[in-house]
C-alpha cells in the first residue's frame, strides 16, 4: 500500500533543497534557476516514530524498519502552467497521481536567490500556484461534462455535481472545501484541488523556531481554510542531513532552539494529512512499523504485510502499545491478560501490535 505526497510551489522556493534533505540524497538538483527539476524526483522516507525504538529495545529486535511515506518533487509551477507555460501540464499530471500536497512557500528574504515574481509575498505565491491547479481542474470537469453530453451518458445528478464543482472553482475555491467533495464521481476524477494540502513555510535560520510576519500571513490563510502549517528551513535541514553522527545531529538541532528536526514535523504532517495510522509487528528478528488508513479493519491491515494474510485471515493477536511497554513485552502482557484476539470486524487503532493468524 503506497502513500505519497507531491511537493509543489513556485520555482526557487526551496522545493528541491527540501526534497534532498528529506531523502538525504542529492537526487534532486537544487539549482538557482527555474525548472531545474525536469522530471519528478521520487524518494521514500521513514516516518519518525519514537515508539518503534522503544518496542525494539524491549523485544531486543535485531532490525528496526520504520513505516514509509513517498515524496515526489515536482518542477516549479508558474502563472500559465495550466495552459502549458513553463513546463506546463506535464507536471500537473504528476500532481494528479499523488495522495496529498505539500505546498512549499517562500517566507525568507535572500538577494542571492532569485524570486520569479521579484518580491516576497507568500499569499500571492500561494494564489498563483493554486489558480493554476484550479484552472486544471476546471478543464478536467468541463471535458468530463462535454464528453458525457456527447455520448448521452450524463445523469441529472452527475450534471448537477459537475456544474456545482465548476462554479465552486470559478469562485477561486479549492475542491477540498467543496460540498460534494466525497461524491464517488468527484473521487473518480483525480482532481488536484480535492487533495489535502499542508503549507510548508520555508524560512531562514533565525526564524525557524518562531516564524516571521510572512509565516503569520500563511497561518491566517490556513486557519481560515481549516488547514495546517509547518515551519522549516530547507537550508538548515540540508546541513543537518549531512551530519552522520546522531549525537552531533541532536546537539546541532538543539543549538538552533529546536527539540527535533523541523523535517520530522513535515513528514508527520504529511502522514497526518492522509489520515494514516501506524501499527507494529515486533519480535527478536525485527521491529516493523506499518501504515494503514484510519478506519481500516484488521484483515485490511494484515493485507498491508502480505495479501495471503488478508485472504486467509483468522484473527489478530493484539496488544496495545501502552500495555506492551507497561508490561515490558509480549509474554508479560499476555500473562496479565492484555493480549486480545480480534476478528474481522476489529477497527485498527494507532499503536496496535499485531500477530496475525491466517490460513491459505
Amino acid at each position: 500500500m503506497g502513500f505519497n505526497c507531491g511537493i509543489v510551489g513556485l520555482p526557487n522556493v526551496g522545493k528541491s533543497t527540501l526534497f534532498n534533505a528529506l531523502t538525504q540524497t542529492a537526487a534532486a538538483e537544487a539549482t538557482n534557476y527555474p525548472f531545474c527539476t525536469i522530471e519528478p524526483n521520487v524518494g521514500k522516507i521513514g516516518v519518525p516514530d519514537p515508539r518503534l525504538f522503544i518496542l525494539a529495545k524491549i523485544a531486543k529486535s535485531a532490525k528496526i524498519i520504520p513505516t514509509q511515506l513517498e515524496v515526489i518533487d515536482i518542477a516549479g509551477l508558474v502563472k500559465g502552467a495550466s495552459r502549458g507555460e513553463g513546463l506546463g501540464n506535464q507536471f500537473l499530471g504528476h500532481i494528479r497521481s499523488t495522495d496529498a500536497i505539500l505546498h512549499i512557500v517562500r517566507c525568507f528574504e535572500n538577494d542571492d536567490i532569485i524570486h520569479v515574481k521579484g518580491s516576497i509575498d507568500p499569499i500571492r505565491d500561494i494564489e498563483t500556484v493554486e489558480t493554476e491547479l484550479i484552472f486544471a481542474d476546471m478543464e478536467s470537469l468541463e471535458k468530463k461534462l462535454s464528453n458525457s453530453k456527447k455520448h448521452n451518458q450524463e445523469s441529472t445528478d452527475e450534471k448537477k455535481i459537475i456544474e456545482a464543482a465548476i462554479f465552486h472553482l470559478k469562485e477561486g475555491k479549492l475542491l477540498n472545501q467543496f460540498q460534494y467533495r466525497n461524491d464517488p464521481l468527484i473521487n473518480s476524477l483525480h482532481l488536484i484541488t480535492k487533495k489535502p494540502i499542508l503549507y510548508v513555510c520555508n524560512v531562514n535560520e533565525k526564524n525557524v523556531s518562531c516564524g516571521n510576519s510572512y509565516v503569520k500571513s500563511v497561518e491566517n490563510l490556513a486557519r481560515s481554510r481549516g488547514m495546517s502549517v509547518v515551519i522549516v528551513s530547507a537550508a538548515i535541514e540540508s546541513e543537518i542531513a549531512l551530519i552522520q553522527n546522531e549525537t552531533e545531529k541532536i546537539e546541532y538541532i538543539r543549538s538552533l532552539g529546536l527539540s527535533e528536526s523541523s523535517l520530522a514535523r513535515v513528514i508527520r504532517g504529511g502522514y497526518n494529512l492522509l489520515n494514516l495510522i501506524t501499527f507494529f509487528t515486533v519480535g527478536p528478528t525485527e521491529a516493523h512499523a506499518w501504515t494503514t488508513h484510519q478506519g481500516a479493519k484488521a484483515p485490511s491491515a494484515a493485507g498491508v504485510i502480505h495479501t495471503d494474510f488478508e485472504r486467509g485471515f483468522i484473527c489478530a493477536e493484539t496488544i496495545s502499545y501502552e500495555d506492551y511497554v507497561l508490561y515490558n513485552g509480549e509474554n508479560s502482557a499476555k500473562t496479565a491478560g492484555k493480549m486480545r484476539l480480534e476478528g474481522k470486524d476489529y477497527y485498527v487503532k494507532d499503536g496496535d501490535i499485531f500477530h496475525f493468524r491466517f490460513n491459505v
